[in-house]
């Protein structure tokens, strides 16, 4: 329904304002035939109430434009506010473009207020192109039910070094053992339990295309029997066969003990597993759960950053990472390895800073496996002593940046897909390439 409201323009400056007028069929903005251009209509909504939630939307025709994702933008700035950009308010965000076909788009969001607020303004901007026209709908305003949300609680399983000698692994069986026993102990008090990278066959002799499993099959019921009877999810990570492939695979076991997915690694180690015969995924899946948008990264992966981009970018909630290391924190030189532990937090902390998600890493040894926030706070972390950590994630953490803006929202929105072509140039090798 449309939404009582009343309607100023706005501009950056004079000299960047639009050409604007206002018709009974909307609200038009039009470029001033300059690259400097940032301006257009704002509508004030009184009639909001704190805390609620909120369905807003509004429709645009354009014009003549270049790229509308640059050109167009609509914020929800909460209260009243000024014609000027000197005072932002306390607190904003974006709404998200949908194109709908025929030079039309949808901006919309579902929104909730905040407490401290009676009122809504609508921005609809205009920039960056000297030429074009728009069409503004009026905003589309209706209260939605509030959802009830609920912290996650997260056990990363892994075991120790120590733990592991102790049970003498030798085979498949004794990992289902070893990592079973300690699903168990965690399973009643937690939503989530991570395993790290092919725990079923992680130091089994053997060849993978020897040693990999069906799933489901008699080992993953195990787990399935688990998640089950104390209703909770586990991401399992094994060698998986089907058919004549056989893949580093990470498959996710809902409440219900049934595979709600499966992420096949896409970035296959180098110096051996890449040439092993192992069959690299080509995708990366989002599994839509109770407990949230859940994707994953397999080792390798996390260090491609486009790995976790493209996590981020399907709408996850939750990166998890199966990992037996990461070569990045490792020694820069031949010889034995050597856990580089400032480095690999670092890495921790920013893959999960720049998908705006939780990062849950699970880490084969143990040590550095952690739960990261998506300010890059390190909710728990083993130190190499634990043979579990857990930590309870906030539904809804409240993280903004210091002029009112949503990290996710500035994320995501902030983004350009057009200038980032290289990314997706398959002759493209970076520095490696032949620059005479």
């Amino acid at each position: 329904m449309d939404t009582p409201h009343s309607a100023q323009t706005w501009a950056s400056h004079p000299r960047a304002a639009p050409t604007t007028s206002h018709t009974a069929t909307g609200y038009s903005i039009a470029a001033n035939g300059t690259r400097t251009l940032s301006g257009g209509w704002q509508l004030a909504l009184t009639d909001i109430e704190g805390g609620a939630t909120y369905r807003m939307s509004v429709d645009v025709r354009f014009e003549a434009l270049g790229h509308w994702r640059d050109a167009l933008q609509c914020r929800a700035l909460w209260g009243s506010i000024g014609t000027d950009t000197d005072h932002e308010p306390q607190q904003w965000d974006y709404l998200v473009p949908e194109y709908l076909g025929e030079q039309t788009l949808c901006f919309s969001r579902v929104l909730r207020a905040p407490a401290n607020v009676d009122s809504l303004t609508l921005r609809y901007t205009l920039r960056w192109t000297p030429s074009g026209t728009t069409l503004w709908s009026a905003p589309r305003i209706e209260r939605v039910p509030e959802q009830t949300a609920h912290p996650t609680r997260i056990a990363v399983v892994t075991g120790t070094r120590a733990s592991r000698q102790q049970h003498d692994i030798k085979h498949i069986a004794d990992n289902v053992a070893f990592y079973a026993e300690r699903c168990r102990a965690c399973a009643t008090e937690v939503d989530l339990i991570v395993l790290p990278e092919v725990a079923l066959q992680w130091q089994v002799p053997g060849h993978p295309l020897d040693t990999a499993l069906a799933c489901p099959g008699p080992e993953t019921d195990v787990f399935a029997h688990i998640a089950q009877q104390h209703n909770v999810h586990i991401l399992l990570g094994l060698f998986q066969r089907e058919g004549d492939a056989v893949r580093n695979s990470a498959v996710l076991i809902d409440e219900s003990g049934s595979l709600a997915g499966c992420y096949d690694k896409v970035h296959l180690a180098v110096g051996g597993e890449s040439e092993s015969g192992i069959l690299p995924g080509d995708a990366f899946p989002i599994f839509h759960t109770p407990i949230g948008r859940i994707g994953c990264n397999i080792c390798m992966d996390i260090s491609a950053a486009e790995s976790a981009r493209m996590v981020g970018l399907n709408g996850a909630d939750f990166l998890l990472l199966p990992i037996m290391g990461d070569h990045r924190a490792d020694r820069w030189s031949p010889g034995p390895p050597v856990f580089h532990e400032e480095r690999w937090r670092a890495i921790m902390r920013t893959r999960a800073l720049d998908g705006q998600f939780t990062l849950v890493a699970a880490r084969n040894e143990g040590q550095g496996s952690c739960i990261v926030d998506r300010r890059g706070d390190f909710l728990a972390y083993n130190d190499g002593t634990q043979e579990i950590i857990t930590a309870c994630v906030p539904a809804e953490d409240g993280y903004r940046t210091w002029n009112g803006g949503d990290f996710r929202g500035i994320n995501w929105m902030q983004r350009r897909p057009h200038v980032y072509r290289a990314y997706t140039d398959e002759s493209n090798s970076g520095p490696l390439q032949d620059q005479s």
